[in-house]
């Protein structure tokens, strides 16, 4: 058995729940408030019916009936009949000669009431009391003949026509309100359609009234701006990076072809030295890139529990002392990370600073607050406060960076910068009297047991 259809349209179902919820309540309650008017209705009759055979009954007994009994709208039918069920006395409307019903109360229930419905004709709602407890007392009976809201069905027709139509209102009333409110989420969606990755410059429209909505308009919105920035700077990386790689394999070949067209001119093995510098170079270029790239990715590496002290002491004393270090790195500062990629780092500031500075490079580790904080300075020409921000971005060289290391790559700050932001840390050039000072900043964070 195939299910049954399920509308996509959001509008659609919500209005199929709203009518379908309304019609159950509305029919619960139209048949609650049938119920109520016709047992008031009838109990109303049967009240009438009982005042005027109480009535009767007590003239019955003192013996003065009329021959013909008025009629007490809008009790119109009334008879007074004998213990072997003979018409006494009836009203112009009853019959003289047929009971109006076989009913006869006991002698210890003398009030009863009945609903008598002859063949063909309409039920009568009737009073029967029987005039006193005496084995040959008659019986009167008074009764109506059943109103018309009780004796056909307008009261339901009706009924159903008002739940019909509120469910129908119940209905469109959703309808309206479920398109008002979807009429941005529509819109919005035919924004979305229309942007491409070639042109992220498009918003959605933001609607009035800082609801959900609205709230869901400005998020789209800050991420299509996040994500324009993300592909302008993935299309300047791609467009720096041609650059920076095609200088290098252009000198490439040129080297080579040199080599195969003037094979008398040319010394073989010293151009093969000069391919493999050339190589070198963008080997350390590509591998530097598949760096950046692990570290934008936020992949987390194993941490570790590390002593930044004794980590810069081991790396310092390892490293050629072309420019004098010094190093005041006490024990005990700790914090959780990747020890290769801090080495990285370290590698990489240290490196920079011996390469700037005239005499001396000095290294401190200090805590402060939450956090430790390592600073790596040198006495050299310094960075001007106007490119301190730019030294970190990919392929930026000063001039005074070139000519010190021509076959540098341009990317050991940037990478440093993106090592820092990885283990929630800040790296950044601070003012010194003299020189460059870079300041790395680490929190002190305890290593979870599993990465210890």
């Amino acid at each position: 058995m195939s299910p049954l259809p399920h509308p996509r349209s959001i509008r659609a179902r919500y209005t199929i729940v709203a009518a379908g919820v309304s019609l159950i309540i509305m029919a619960v309650f139209g048949t609650t408030l049938d119920l109520a008017i016709r047992n008031r209705i009838q109990a109303n009759t049967f009240d009438d019916a009982e005042r005027v055979a109480s009535q009767w009954s007590a003239q019955a007994r003192t013996g003065y009936v009329p021959r013909r009994i008025p009629a007490h709208a809008p009790v119109d039918l009334i008879q007074i009949v004998d213990a072997r069920r003979r018409v006494v006395d009836a009203s112009a409307l009853a019959s003289k000669t047929v009971p109006l019903s076989r009913l006869r109360p006991p002698s210890n229930d003398r009030f009863q009431r009945d609903i008598e419905c002859p063949d063909g004709g309409r039920c009568v709602i009737l009073m029967a009391i029987r005039l006193t407890p005496a084995p040959d007392a008659g019986v009167v009976y008074a009764g109506v003949r059943e109103p018309d809201l009780l004796a056909t069905h307008g009261l339901e027709y009706s009924i159903a026509s008002g739940i019909l139509l509120i469910t129908g209102i119940a209905a469109w009333t959703t309808w309206a309100l479920v398109g008002r409110t979807l009429r941005p989420v529509e819109a919005i969606r035919a924004r979305i359609s229309e942007i491409t990755v070639s042109d992220l410059s498009l918003r959605v429209p933001v609607p009035p009234g800082g609801d959900e909505i609205s709230e869901l308009a400005s998020t789209a919105n800050q991420t299509l701006s996040q994500l324009e920035d993300a592909v302008e700077q993935q299309r300047q990386f791609a467009s720096t990076t041609s650059h920076e790689l095609r200088t290098p394999i252009a000198g490439l070949r040129t080297q080579l072809e040199e080599a195969l067209r003037y094979p008398d001119d040319v010394d073989p093995r010293q151009a093969i030295r000069s391919a493999l510098t050339t190589t070198d170079r963008l080997e350390a270029i590509v591998n530097d890139l598949l760096l950046l790239a692990r570290l934008r990715a936020a992949d987390p590496a194993p941490g570790e529990k590390i002593d930044i002290g004794e980590l810069i002491t081991a790396e310092v004393t390892t490293r050629p002392q072309s420019i004098p270090i010094t190093v005041k790195a006490p024990p005990g500062l700790e914090t959780c990370g990747s020890r290769m990629q801090l080495i990285r780092v370290l590698d990489n500031l240290v490196a920079n600073a011996q390469r700037h500075a005239e005499s001396t490079v000095d290294i401190s580790v200090e805590a402060v607050g939450d956090g430790l904080v390592v600073t790596v300075a040198d006495d050299g020409p310094g960075i001007p406060p106007a490119h301190r921000e730019r030294v970190f971005e990919r392929f930026v060289r000063l001039d005074d960076g070139r000519r010190r290391d021509p076959g540098g790559s341009g990317l050991g700050l940037a990478i440093s910068r993106d090592i820092a932001r990885a283990h929630q840390g800040t790296l950044r050039v601070e003012d010194s009297p003299k020189g460059a000072k870079f300041v790395l900043w680490l929190p002190l964070l305890p290593c979870r047991p599993e990465q210890t």
